[in-house]
């Protein structure tokens, strides 16, 4: 007869721990690339149908415009292309900017004025785009490289999956470099031209609302005044056989018409460019403002020479409109006033011991005042937490004073 295991002698299955039956199922298997590794190979993909359309196009509008250019329409033709080319170049760069995560500043535009300038010197400024030219040979020189980039992700994608993040990463970076290299903005030159138009039309726009405000002034002000007066002086003219006294009377009234209409004008040409700052500089010109405060202001002005005339007048409108929002506004005690030199800058500083809350969002007065400042590469700063105290501090390039200015 066989003999039985007895108990103390485990069977197989119970020396083998559980049934295989009861282990959870193994995860499906998956690519471990997270979200940039895909949109690199999704970038690199579509290399070659991008770049495809690109050298098409450049090779359709070079040899077109080159063989044309014996006739008319050539060179026309040409600065077409390139205008077209900058099209290409700025998806491109949305391209990278969304798959790679390549920030490019994009070029300034052609200051083209819609044939004011004349023809022939709008053509010539197209012709010699540096930004569409060099689109030109970064669409030329793609099609290769996207041929490349396409064939070597596609195949491992199938073969050397494994690995081909790190493949993916390098292609990649060489696209990045291409971005950077050809449709980035030409240099610090273009950059700074165009933030130069963006203040041309800072000032352009300043100087039209200072004439708003003037003809405005003249014509609810003085203008109308002036027109009380004349016709005062009419009736006055009128009654002066007949009633003298009356006359007397309304002359004595057109006088004090006259009075007034001056002040106003005084006050409107204060406005435009006191006659105390053209004299007496600075120091004399933020005195007087100081004195108009409704707020007891100090004012000091350490300045070895007098600067540049429209700097000098930024500088004082920049005070006199923030001692204004001092006394409408701020609630404060006390105020200060320090204009100094440091280097080449001139520093505004005006502080003020109010209830604060001061932000350049806060209306138009404080965002006019840091884009007039901006236009000629200034800084303005607020710091003015709720509750005080307010610090606005003004930053004016140093500019001397030519001969002649005073």
């Amino acid at each position: 007869m066989t003999e039985r295991p007895t108990s103390s002698q485990p069977s197989s299955r119970d020396a083998s721990g559980p049934s295989d039956s009861t282990q959870p199922p193994l995860p499906p298997a998956r690519f471990a690339y997270d979200r940039h590794t895909w949109k690199e190979i999704a970038h690199l993909l579509t290399n070659f149908p991008v770049s495809l359309v690109g050298f098409i196009y450049v090779v359709t509008v070079l040899f077109t415009s080159a063989g044309l250019t014996v006739t008319v329409i050539g060179f026309p033709l040409l600065a077409g292309g390139l205008m077209g080319a900058r099209q290409l170049g700025k998806l491109e760069r949305a391209r990278a900017r969304a798959l790679l995560g390549v920030r490019v500043d994009e070029p300034s535009r052609l200051p083209l004025s819609g044939g004011k300038d004349g023809f022939f010197p709008q053509l010539w400024l197209a012709l010699k785009d540096p930004v569409g030219w060099r689109t030109v040979l970064y669409d030329f020189i793609r099609l290769p490289w996207g041929v490349l980039t396409f064939v070597i992700t596609l195949t491992s994608l199938f073969v050397l999956w494994p690995v081909l993040p790190f493949i993916a990463r390098g292609l990649s970076n060489a696209d990045r470099a291409m971005v950077r290299g050809l449709l980035s903005p030409s240099d610090e030159l273009e950059r700074r031209i165009a933030e130069l138009e963006s203040d041309r039309g800072v000032v352009v726009d300043t100087a039209a609302a200072d004439l708003r405000r003037i003809e405005r002034d003249l014509h609810d002000g003085a203008q109308a005044r002036l027109v009380n007066l004349a016709m005062g002086l009419g009736l006055a003219k009128e009654k002066l056989l007949e009633d003298p006294d009356a006359a007397a009377e309304m002359v004595a009234e057109a006088h004090g018409e006259v009075k007034l209409a001056l002040q106003e004008l005084r006050d409107l040409a204060r406005g435009i460019h006191p006659a105390v700052l053209t004299d007496r500089g600075l120091d004399a010109a933020l005195s007087a403002v100081a004195s108009r405060c409704t707020v007891p202001v100090k004012v000091t002005v350490d300045l070895p020479a007098r600067p540049a005339e429209a700097i000098e007048g930024i500088a004082y409108f920049t005070v006199s409109e923030l001692l204004q929002n001092v006394s409408k506004h701020s609630a404060a005690a006390s105020a200060s006033v320090d204009v100094w030199r440091r280097d080449d800058r001139l520093l505004v500083q005006v502080r003020d011991d109010g209830r604060g809350g001061a932000r350049l969002d806060g209306g138009t007065g404080m965002r006019g005042l840091a884009d007039r400042l901006g236009a000629v590469d200034g800084l303005f700063v607020v710091d003015s937490p709720d509750g005080g105290p307010t610090t606005v501090t003004a930053e004016l390039p140093w500019r001397p004073r030519a001969a002649g200015q005073g």
